[in-house]
């Protein structure tokens, strides 16, 4: 169906590689072997080349030691996608301990994740505007600012620190030193801190590449957020260990996939399943561009991939769709389906990558092959301490099982198969949701006397946040209302994308109401809406920009009649069709609009933001409180 690539021993290659165990010395040697070769690519200037980024990486170290950083001090980094987000995070991660922060946070989130790191510093976009600044300062934090520069080399990503008198001098980071600290939601309302060490990330780096048969002559399109594993080791880290090429786009944009597929002609692009389903719902209106693509293979993680849309991938783009898992705590990648001419099974994960896998029971006993239990890993890229829910370090034994929470089986090929999960997180397009933290934010709200949140399934994202409401007494309290309430302290994907007001959440035999399965009791098998004009008086749009963004909207969401006081997420999207319409906008209207503003107001409130930021200099149009602002303003009839 597709080329087939000559068959290659794998373990015989690996073995003449040298084993890299730092991200510093990574880079060094693809800087030292082909200096001029592009490490990073994006729109509007020349490629990064290995040289210059290796030297840049090498300046942030020396910035940071300027600034009184040491090796194991951690330093946030919150920043938009991009190339400096990339050579902050290889600058920062081979220096001290990375702690990449999703920039939608709202301030209460980074309040909470910059004292549970307890960080010595936060690196922002020179003249980027974000709530971190202000949380930073009244913690005390410095900020250094990330400056961005035009040099006859190219583009100069370098910190701006000031020494403050505590420059000092320090070896370079150990290689089992922690290098990067990601939180991922725990089964409590606090999420668990996920520490790797520079040996856990080259070693998954490496498994990759191997895997995936990477090599110079590959260019990674990556449109994955570099705050998550996927992004900074699946694309970024991978294609760095072999010496190969990475588009580093603003984000995921299915309005503008098809214009970097073609401007950039990547061998290939990692994805989670919703966003392989934008990718091909607009493959029609592309398929030009897909004729002179030269994709070699598309891979997809983090979330499960439905047979069709792996068919219908593989048929679109001629090119073979390698399944893989992943998660934080083993740096990424687990397991993967390979390259043809190895078998690749649809619904299977695949097979071990450079991990141990086992399928273990209640009694820490190995099940045999076909029979369904806790998949467990260990293996070098596997954390080296326990997540744990605070500061504390917690070592992990060598050779001992890591339980992943997600049950499956390998089947007599050793294939693995995953069946669902233990635990109650969401899994909501790749983003892992802890619902208890949902929980809690709602029952702030004074007209709440109960609240839970569940998964449901959702044909697009795997799995979508609901939420199960008592209200108190005599409140009129409206699902629009406790949605808003809910965007101010979370970030846009964790706010449900439907409440339901009950009189009494169903509880189980034992009088615990059971978060799994609740949906399901409730008769709720999936997201399902009400098409506008119900509950909302419908006006219709009157100016160009309302509708301008009526047609934005309705074409997105596939619905002809859009009134002024419809909210986006009540007519059924949801993050990734507002990220198209994100995208539409700053096509047709000019103005850039932050995700988390979608949930916030009205069309008639979003339009009249629109008309506001129109009118400021380019240079403040970066994402931050503003359409929150005005759309205060507009509840208010200010």
């Amino acid at each position: 169906m597709f080329p087939v690539e000559s068959a290659v021993d794998d373990l015989a290659l690996a073995l003449e590689r040298p084993i890299v165990t730092s991200i510093e010395r990574l880079l060094a040697i693809q800087a030292e072997h082909q200096p001029d070769a592009a490490a990073l690519m994006f729109s509007g200037g020349p490629p990064i080349t290995y040289q210059n980024l290796h030297q840049q990486v090498v300046a942030i170290g020396a910035s940071l030691r300027s600034a009184g950083v040491a090796s194991h001090d951690r330093v946030a980094i919150v920043h938009p996608n991009g190339p400096g987000m990339a050579v902050a995070f290889l600058g920062v991660a081979s220096a001290a301990t990375c702690a990449p922060l999703n920039p939608t946070y709202a301030a209460t989130e980074f309040d909470f994740y910059l004292d549970d790191l307890d960080a010595r510093a936060v690196i922002v976009a020179a003249n980027w505007d974000s709530p971190v600044r202000d949380v930073a300062a009244k913690r005390g934090i410095s900020v250094i600012e990330l400056t961005d520069r035009v040099s006859p080399e190219g583009r100069v990503f370098a910190l701006d620190a000031s020494t403050n008198g505590s420059s000092f001098s320090e070896p370079e980071a150990s290689d089992d030193g922690i290098a990067l600290i990601l939180h991922t939601s725990g089964t409590t309302a606090r999420p668990k801190m996920i520490r790797l060490t520079q040996r856990n990330l080259c070693a998954s780096a490496e498994n990759i590449r191997a895997t995936l048969r990477l090599t110079e002559s590959d260019r990674c399109l990556n449109v994955m957020p570099l705050f998550h594993i996927h992004g900074l080791i699946g694309a970024l880290l991978s294609s760095m260990a072999s010496g190969a090429c990475v588009v580093c786009t603003p984000g995921f944009s299915p309005v503008h996939f098809y214009d970097w597929l073609d401007e950039f002609q990547p061998t290939w692009y990692s994805a989670v399943p919703s966003m392989h389903q934008e990718i091909l719902a607009r493959a029609a209106a592309s398929q030009a561009i897909i004729a002179r693509s030269g994709l070699r293979f598309i891979r997809s993680s983090s979330a499960a991939l439905s047979p069709l849309v792996m068919g219908q991938l593989e048929s679109t783009f001629n090119a073979p769709v390698i399944q893989a898992m992943g998660m934080t705590e083993a740096s990424h990648q687990i397991a993967s389906n390979p390259l043809p001419p190895g078998t690749r099974k649809p619904g299977s994960v695949g097979l071990p990558t450079g991990v141990e896998v086992a399928i273990l029971d209640d009694q820490d006993s190995s099940l045999p092959s076909g029979v369904a239990g806790e998949i467990s890993i260990r293996g070098p890229n596997v954390t080296t301490m326990r997540p744990s829910a605070g500061k504390d370090l917690i070592p992990r034994a060598a050779d001992e099982w890591f339980r992943t929470g997600d049950v499956g089986f390998l089947d007599e090929d050793g294939y693995l198969f995953i069946s669902g999960r233990i635990k109650e997180i969401i899994n909501r397009g790749g983003e892992k949701i802890a619902p208890i933290e949902i929980d809690e934010v709602l029952l702030e709200h004074p007209a709440v006397a109960q609240a839970i949140a569940c998964g449901v399934a959702d044909a697009r994202l795997g799995e979508d946040v609901i939420a199960v409401v008592v209200r108190r007494a005599g409140s009129t309290l409206t699902e629009r209302e406790l949605r808003e309430f809910a965007s101010t302290r979370i970030a846009a994907f964790k706010v449900p994308r439907r409440i339901m007001f009950v009189e009494q959440i169903p509880k189980g035999p034992t009088g615990k109401i059971q978060r799994i399965g609740l949906a399901k009791k409730l008769g709720i098998e999936s997201l399902s809406f009400a098409q506008p004009g119900g509950s909302v008086q419908f006006a219709a749009p009157q100016t160009p920009t309302e509708l301008t963004l009526a047609e934005i909207w309705g074409a997105v969401l596939g619905i002809d009649r859009i009134g002024v006081h419809d909210n986006f997420f009540e007519l059924g999207g949801d993050s990734m069709a507002a990220a198209d319409v994100i995208a539409r906008c700053e096509s047709q209207l000019g103005v850039t609009i932050n995700i988390r503003d979608m949930g916030f107001g009205t069309l008639q409130q979003i339009a009249a933001g629109c008309g506001q930021i129109s009118a400021v200099d380019a240079s403040q149009k970066q994402p931050g409180g503003w359409m929150r602002r005005i759309a205060s303003r507009v509840r208010r009839g200010s």
